[in-house]
């Protein structure tokens, strides 16, 4: 018999060695983590029992970055933010230092070797959104704050790299856009549930319901603009006579949660901008063409401007403040003269526009807002919650922050990315692939909801936000590249639809 012989025959009986071995040098190592990690938090020590985490993390990372993705979307509702806890520093644990992780993998990946198919980037939101991005760098070499503003550049870096550029190519297998969503969803729903409960036990007091979702969200406002972000896939799922019986089962379980938890929000930039978003389904469904659309909004926006003097009048007559009942929150919608928490955001947007005529092209310096406005503010507009100190959040509106940080072009950049993905998510819907129609109408007027949000508030500069609004852009963006017909999808012809 040879060697080779020899060795073919101890051949099971060392596989079996080795696994043995194997198995008692697991079990040995984890005796001594537990051990060690029992003494150490009996001594008040407690960082040890993250290691098997970053341990999946780190392997996520080489192995699988998708499957990484996915956890941080599911982390995301559930992360806290540090500032908010007293820690000093604005960044939400867990996600945000994964988040960076992702992009630096992702970005080494693609100069090593391109891993990105080559029209992601040739496509119009993709073209748009690196303009935005030179624009906020360009601008913050100008910055009255430099150091404040590359952090949000590197911020908004980590937010678009991997839920938009990433995501586009994960989002390929149609399937897996449905699995981001439901990602996001299950989390959240378990903070719905924990936000309810605690209004519950504070007897639904509308001041408390502010601060319910604590330490999870920072504020009612951006946790039902999420919310509502996708109650239009929940609905859809629930009447979707084409899906399984669970998962309709489900979707409406979740749908009816979510309802009554934008209720309880006492947002009325929520309350808004569903029944814009409805109305915008309705013209869908009605397929009013997308040229007719943009002239409603240019009368619309000609009347306001030409009659402004009389609808400032009547709107000054209205002096009901936000208040428990539905109705009478609804109506102080329109109370500028005495609702503190609408008097103080006509006062952001007066100081942002001061800024603006000041520094019209470039603008202050991105996320330098909060630490500069106080000196534009007249005396005049200051409310009682108004404040010098920088502390109590930004402009208060996406489109009006931009201009008074990165000048014009900040602003007409983004404009620009909202106008491209409604014309996105129109050409799937109407020349998409059949299974990809419904969920673009989902997704679109997901994210109508969050533009119309976005005239009263800005909470792109947060984790809990830049996910699912940036997700859901690299949606748009995959089923116009992989589900829609391409031939005659050209603008003039969407326009003439």
């Amino acid at each position: 018999m040879g060697f080779k012989e020899i060795l073919q025959n101890d051949r099971p009986g060392a596989r079996a060695s080795l696994l043995e071995d194997g198995n008692l040098l697991v079990y040995g190592l984890s005796s001594i983590f537990i051990a060690l990690n029992l003494v150490l938090i009996a001594n008040g020590f407690f960082w040890l029992s993250i290691l098997p985490l970053l341990v999946v993390i780190v392997l996520l990372l080489v192995f699988s970055l998708d499957k990484l993705l996915y956890l941080t979307v599911f982390l995301t509702p559930l992360s806290v933010n540090l500032g908010q806890a007293g820690f000093g520093t604005m960044v939400s644990l867990p996600v945000e230092p994964i988040m960076f992780a992702i992009m630096l993998v992702f970005l080494f990946k693609n100069l090593y070797r391109n891993t990105t198919d080559r029209h992601v980037y040739r496509h119009p939101m993709s073209i748009l959104i690196i303009i935005n991005l030179i624009w906020i760098f360009m601008t913050s070499i100008t910055s009255e704050l430099p150091l404040v503003s590359f952090k949000f550049l590197l911020s908004r870096l980590w937010f678009i790299v991997p839920f938009y550029f990433l995501s586009v190519q994960i989002f390929k297998n149609i399937r897996r856009i449905k699995s981001f969503l439901w990602c996001y969803m299950i989390p959240l729903s378990g903070v719905i549930i924990y936000s309810i409960y605690n209004l519950w036990a504070a007897g639904f007091d509308e001041q408390i319901s502010q601060d319910v979702m604590y330490p999870f969200y920072p504020s009612h406002t951006s946790y039902g603009a999420i919310i509502a972000m996708f109650i239009p896939f929940l609905l859809f799922t629930a009447v979707n006579v084409n899906g399984s019986y669970r998962l309709r089962v489900a979707g409406l379980c979740l749908f009816i949660l979510f309802a009554v938890a934008i209720l309880f929000s006492y947002s009325r930039a929520v309350w808004v901008s569903l029944p814009i978003a409805f109305a915008a389904y309705l013209a869908i469904r009605l397929r009013v063409r997308f040229g007719a659309i943009m002239i409603c909004v240019a009368v619309v926006a000609s009347l306001l401007l030409t009659f402004q003097s009389d609808i400032l009048m009547q709107l000054e007559r209205n002096k009901q403040d936000s208040s428990e009942e539905f109705t009478e929150n609804f109506q102080s919608i329109s109370n500028i003269s005495t609702d503190d928490s609408n008097t103080e955001r006509l006062n952001r947007w007066s100081s942002a526009i001061s800024m603006f005529v000041e520094r019209p092209i470039f603008g202050w310096g991105p996320g330098t807002y909060q630490f500069l406005y106080a000196p534009f503010q007249k005396s005049y507009n200051l409310t009682l919650i108004s404040t010098n100190a920088g502390n109590r959040g930004n402009a208060h509106s996406e489109y009006i922050g931009p201009l008074a940080e990165s000048g014009v072009l900040g602003s007409l950049s983004f404009i620009a990315i909202v106008l491209c993905s409604l014309f996105i998510g129109l050409r799937v819907i109407y020349r998409g692939e059949q299974r990809a129609r419904w969920l673009a109408t989902t997704i679109l007027l997901g994210l109508i909801t969050y533009f119309v949000h976005a005239f009263l508030n800005n909470y792109l500069d947060t984790d809990k936000l830049s996910v699912p609004f940036w997700g859901f852009m690299a949606m748009l963006t995959a089923l116009d590249l992989y589900e829609t017909r391409r031939e005659d999808a050209g603008l003039k012809e969407l326009a003439a639809k």
